[in-house]
């Protein structure tokens, strides 16, 4: 379940755009959270307090090297690490 803060937190995020856009110097608004999976076990979700705005083709439809879910070495030698990008979120916020 998902608390009021948790809901504030991912609203906050979101209104950030997608941060890999932001990275290449463009601003997306429509996003989708990504849940960081680095030191999760199998069938874990991180924290709703641990979240990436992505656009869809940076989330999921973009291709290799493009979208996180489809070659995310690929992805975070051209973007960031997920950890590097949490910061900058942070940072942001």
């Amino acid at each position: 379940m998902t608390t009021a803060a948790e809901r504030r937190h991912m609203t906050e995020v979101a209104r950030l755009g997608c941060i890999a856009c932001r990275v290449i110097g463009i601003f997306t608004p429509n996003v989708e959270l990504h849940h960081p999976r680095a030191g999760m076990g199998m069938g874990q979700k991180s924290s709703h307090l641990n979240v990436l705005p992505l656009c869809h083709a940076h989330h999921r439809t973009g291709g290799h090297g493009v979208a996180i879910h489809d070659g995310q070495r690929t992805w975070e030698a051209n973007f960031g690490t997920e950890s590097e990008l949490l910061e900058m979120v942070r940072g942001m916020l």
